[in-house]
């Protein structure tokens, strides 16, 4: 990691300011649960606590920073109109506070945007607010808002690089350490501009010094830790969208800023692994989170708190498509090790695929997925073969009655673009 070099920049954001935005957003948001998890206790001996900012009216604490900023505009602005980008939650809360406030807006949202959160938008927003679709990830909405900002003069709501953006969001971590009674050991903040992380970091840094922030990102769009490696923030050449509320190919400036300046712990998690925590959320607690909602409490199981530390972990939005439950599914699978895929070469013969069965799958393992051509002219029919195990420590001894067969066959590698047809 480079020097900092923020250390005598002037940050303009203090935890004063998050207090006041805690008194401006009385009455208007929810003060979500604090509640004790068992399983995440039970599995890393710490003393685990789940943020539910999921159960805000918009499912994720993104109100907070737009109504922040939203309510504090002059009449002359207010005028205006306003103009936001955003994945989905954000541009729920920018809905919802224009409604509330009774301020005419603009949401451009990337086509990657599920049609729930669309829905949800239009749902809070009324006739007050217009919705604009437009390119394939926040960042190009982005540059779409500023430019309709820059010639309408409306007011662009930064979805996080904004200070009274992130002071709303700042007061989830003041609401935490209220709740508590104490401070926490450790926070585990998910991240996708930073604006969260960025708040929760000045608000600590004054109230709660002993508390460790651990900052988490997918690793398909690890903008922060790409923007502190290099001193400054950069644009990533590609992201992963799967975690729509956190893929960010760059982070803010001044989320950035504050980062450099506090150093939070930053950990990144694979997409896989979100998927399995999102169902073990939902089988064990009930809790509906989308995959950035599944980002922080994901990274316990690689990155675990010690043994009797004290950790609250932020459940950062509840809008998930149902619909998103079959490929959340198979990617937890895949993650897991109980899904492979094959191109299998059968000889175009009678019996083939039943020597495949007995022959070479387990026991336990399953078909899940077939897919043959067969050639009136060739003497081999390539098939796609998805297999379940039910044992994933049974694959070493798959892929040797596999090598003893005479069917040819060449696994499929869950990290080639191949894979993006299959899931």
């Amino acid at each position: 990691m480079n020097p900092s070099t923020t250390e005598t920049r002037t940050i303009p954001l203090s935890a004063s300011d998050i207090n006041a935005a805690a008194s401006r957003l009385g009455g208007v948001i929810s003060e979500t649960p604090l509640q004790y998890n068992e399983r995440l206790s039970l599995a890393t001996g710490a003393e685990v606590w789940l943020k539910r900012e999921d159960l805000q009216p918009v499912r994720s604490y993104k109100i907070r920073g737009a109504y922040n900023l939203i309510a504090q505009l002059t009449e002359t602005e207010r005028a205006a109109g306003v103009i936001a980008a955003s994945a989905g939650n954000h541009g729920q809360g920018v809905a919802m506070a224009c409604a509330k406030l009774g301020i005419r807006g603009r949401i451009f949202v990337p086509s990657t945007t599920p049609r729930q959160k669309r829905e949800r938008m239009r749902h809070f927003g009324g006739d007050i607010v217009e919705l604009v679709v437009t390119g394939d990830s926040y960042d190009d909405a982005y540059a779409a808002a500023r430019a309709a900002s820059q010639e309408t003069g409306a007011i662009l709501v930064s979805a996080f690089d904004d200070p009274r953006t992130i002071a709303g969001q700042g007061t989830v971590a003041k609401e935490i350490v209220e709740q508590l009674g104490r401070e926490p050991d450790r926070m585990v903040i998910p991240v996708g501009g930073g604006g969260l992380v960025a708040g929760c970091l000045v608000w600590l840094h004054e109230y709660s010094p002993r508390t460790k922030v651990i900052a988490v990102e997918p690793s398909g769009a690890a903008c922060l830790a790409a923007a502190l490696d290099a001193g400054r923030p950069t644009t990533l050449r590609s992201i992963n969208t799967f975690v729509d509320g956190a893929a960010v190919r760059r982070a803010g400036d001044l989320t950035f800023a504050i980062a450099d300046r506090y150093q939070p712990k930053l950990v990144s998690v694979r997409e896989g692994a979100i998927c399995t925590e999102m169902l073990q959320l939902y089988q064990t607690e009930g809790i509906v989170a989308e995959p950035a909602g599944a980002l922080a409490s994901a990274s316990l199981r690689r990155y675990p708190p010690q043994p009797g530390e004290v950790v609250v972990v932020i459940v950062s939005g509840g809008n998930n498509d149902v619909s998103r439950y079959a490929e959340i599914i198979e990617r937890s699978l895949v993650f897991e090790g109980h899904k492979h895929y094959f191109l299998v070469n059968f000889p175009q013969e009678p019996g083939a695929l039943r020597r495949f069965l007995n022959d070479v799958l387990g026991p336990d393992d399953d078909i899940t997925h077939f897919e043959y051509v067969k050639r009136s002219d060739r003497e081999m029919g390539p098939a796609l073969v998805g297999l379940e195990l039910g044992d994933p420590a049974s694959l070493p001894d798959l892929l040797a009655r596999l090598e003893r067969s005479p069917i040819s066959a060449e696994r499929v590698d869950p990290d080639s673009p191949f894979y993006r047809f299959l899931i």
